[in-house]
């Protein structure tokens, strides 16, 4: 038997509802997401968000009542329209973003894709070439 390569895991785990609360959490964040751009950090990162995001949720079902599901919106869905609620969930994928990114073992890697400088080039380059045609 075949132990599944890192490909073969990542997907479903990045499908799953809390991967999809994490990833929003990240969109609103561009600078939580900057911490933790490098291939093992995003490993790391994902792996402990998801759970830790996973047990605040159910530690926020546990503390607050919420009406009877109307078929409207999931309970999740409810939780998170409050606003303290929701900085209480960007605060804790922040700081597995810090805890991960203050990790020494992933201090040498390289970020995924082009730095700041790169992109800048890369847009300045095609400016020119639009200009040109």
């Amino acid at each position: 038997m075949a132990v599944p390569g890192p490909e073969e895991i990542w997907i479903p785990l990045v499908d799953e509802p809390i991967g999809a609360i994490v990833q929003e959490v990240l969109r609103e964040h561009p600078d939580i997401d900057a911490l933790v751009s490098t291939p093992h950090r995003i490993l790391a990162f994902r792996t402990f968000a998801y759970i830790r995001v996973g047990i605040l949720l159910g530690q926020l079902l546990f503390d607050n009542d919420l009406p009877p599901y109307d078929g409207s919106e999931t309970w999740v869905d409810a939780l998170l329209r409050q606003p303290t609620h929701h900085d209480a969930l960007v605060r804790e994928v922040r700081t597995v973003a810090e805890e991960v990114a203050s990790d020494p073992r992933y201090s040498d890697e390289e970020q995924l894709g082009p730095d700041a400088d790169a992109r800048e080039r890369f847009r300045d380059f095609a400016r020119k070439r639009l200009a040109e045609s």
